[in-house]
Order: structure tokens, then sequence, then C-alpha cells
């Protein structure tokens, strides 16, 4: 994916001008991770987080689905084509219980080797009001590989919105 592509799919999640702090699991290469940081604010983090050895700043080589992160106070928590690895989605999100959760998704229903645990937007929606947080689809695109991806923004539910 090319990073301008990158950036129009998560862009409309990032607001403020005051510095944040977020990780990016299951960075990959950090095409996304990369988008991020060029969104945030001046001073922000991005915390870039794999399996595989990655040559990114602030990278932490670790298994986000069954290591204990342990990262400190999030603003949000990226997922870029990496939520579909995970099996136990809610056990997840529980753990990680980020205020806002940026995903970026393919939006189908049906398995894959590549994509094993797919998450559709609506069912990421549905996955989203059990466990109290609000989903905005932000954009879609074409995926080279067939089918359409999504970026969706999920925020924490609170009394005061």
């Amino acid at each position: 994916m090319k990073p301008a592509d990158a950036i129009k799919l998560i862009e409309k999640a990032i607001n403020g001008t005051a510095p944040q702090h977020w990780a990016d699991l299951g960075c990959g290469n950090g095409t996304f991770t990369r988008a991020l940081a060029s969104l945030l604010p001046e001073g922000s983090k991005v915390i870039a987080i794999d399996k595989e050895r990655q040559n990114l700043p602030d990278f932490i080589q670790a298994d986000f689905i069954n290591d204990d992160l342990q990262l400190g106070p999030m603003d949000g928590i990226l997922m870029a084509n990496s939520l579909h690895f995970v099996k136990d989605k809610l056990k997840l999100i529980a753990n990680l219980n980020p205020p806002k959760l940026l995903i970026v998704e393919y939006d189908t229903t049906r398995s894959n080797p590549w994509v094993p645990y797919p998450v559709s937007y609506p069912n990421l929606a549905q996955l989203a009001a059990e466990m109290g947080y609000d989903a905005v689809r932000l954009a879609t695109q074409s995926s080279k590989f067939g089918g359409t991806m999504y970026s969706a923004l999920l925020r924490r539910q609170t009394l005061f919105d």
C-alpha cells in the first residue's frame, strides 16, 4: 500500500493539538505506523509492535496477542490489517482497554490463509457495541487483493459524549 493511501484511510481519526501516545499493533513494515506518525501533533509518539523485527523508531518485538505488553496509558491503538489474526477479539480489546481503537481491515466474512479471522465492518460495529465502544466507519478503499478495505474508529462510550 502506498503511504498516501494509508493516510487517506486513517486521517479522519486524528484530531487535537496536544501530543498523543499511540501503539501500532502488528505494524509490519511500518506503512501505517509512519502514516499515523505523520498525522499526529508534534511531540507525539507511536510505539510500533510486531512479532518480526522491524527497522522502526520506538519498536518493540512482541506478539501482541499473547504477550503482556505493559504499554502504559495510551491515547489510542492502531490495528491495521492485524485484527484479523486475533481469534478472541473481545478478550484482546478488553485486555488493552484503549480509549480509541483505529482499525483498518478487509470488509469480508470469508476466512483464508492471510485473513484467518475476518472482521467485516458490521461485525466490528457489533463487537464494539458489546464492548462499550461507539464505532464509526471512516473510509473505504479497493484492495489490490480483491474486495474492499475499510477503516473505522472505535471510541469508548462515556456518559458525557
